[in-house]
């Protein structure tokens, strides 16, 4: 069955698969546990990376003076990495595009059993990329160390043999539109959700203790004695000035 997509083989020139022969080759002339080690990265590891700078983002969100609407946008970065990959079941069972190795047994394959399922688009960079965006659009410095884990899980897919560059591009591409276009909606969702519990008994899950002893701290008035205080002592200020107006008239 022709597929959308081609297979990035048919021709020697291809550079689809060119660049994957380039990287995936690094692999054949590492060492076993380099290679157990990326493989693993590219399995796990660097989604448990994304997962601490998530927890991370989430823990700051909560102290920020705007707490509710931080939390809504740390939120919002699982919730559109869900529904990036719903978006890719149709889409793959479209492109219909096997895996790199099962056109090209030559590739070093490094993470086995993926025989049965389809190469566009990589489910692992489209996760990457897409808590990346969306938590850039609440801190810019951890969005920026997850995009930096996003681009090395590209390169990691392939690496270990199991997709094209196109595949890794397409996730990218496709995670960060779902974040983007959708965000307004999720946005308008979620901060009046994230501000209902935060005044409710879930209200720690959004704002941190400190932040809230803050903001009370900030919104409590002067107590009314040391504001009578400080106007008796004015009026006793007053009392104990001379009065000029008596010493001319006498």
């Amino acid at each position: 069955m022709p597929t959308l997509l081609a297979d990035a083989g048919s021709g020697s020139g291809d550079p689809d698969l060119g660049l994957l022969k380039a990287v995936n080759g690094l692999a054949a002339d590492a060492p076993g546990w380099l290679d157990s080690l990326v493989a693993w990265t590219a399995e796990y590891g660097i989604l448990l990376g994304l997962a601490a700078i998530g927890l991370t983002a989430w823990l700051s969100a909560r102290r920020r003076p705007d707490a509710p609407v931080a939390v809504a946008g740390v939120l919002w970065a699982p919730l559109a990495v869900a529904i990036a990959e719903l978006a890719n079941l149709p889409i793959s069972k479209l492109v219909d595009r096997p895996r790199p190795f099962v056109t090209h047994p030559e590739l070093d394959v490094l993470v086995p059993g993926k025989e049965d399922t389809l190469s566009f688009v990589s489910d692992h960079s489209a996760m990457s990329m897409g808590i990346a965006v969306a938590l850039f659009l609440v801190n810019r410095r951890l969005g920026l160390a997850a995009g930096a884990l996003a681009l090395l899980q590209g390169f990691c897919r392939l690496f270990v043999g199991v997709h094209y560059p196109t595949d890794v591009l397409g996730g990218y591409a496709l995670a960060t539109a779902v974040v983007l276009l959708l965000a307004p909606i999720a946005m308008a969702v979620l901060v009046p959700l994230c501000h209902a519990l935060s005044r409710g008994a879930l209200r720690p899950l959004v704002v941190a203790r400190t932040a809230a002893a803050d903001s009370g701290r900030r919104r409590q008035p002067a107590p009314s004695g040391r504001r009578s205080g400080r106007r008796a002592g004015r009026d006793r200020g007053r009392d104990h000035e001379p009065d000029h107006e008596s010493d001319l008239a006498a």
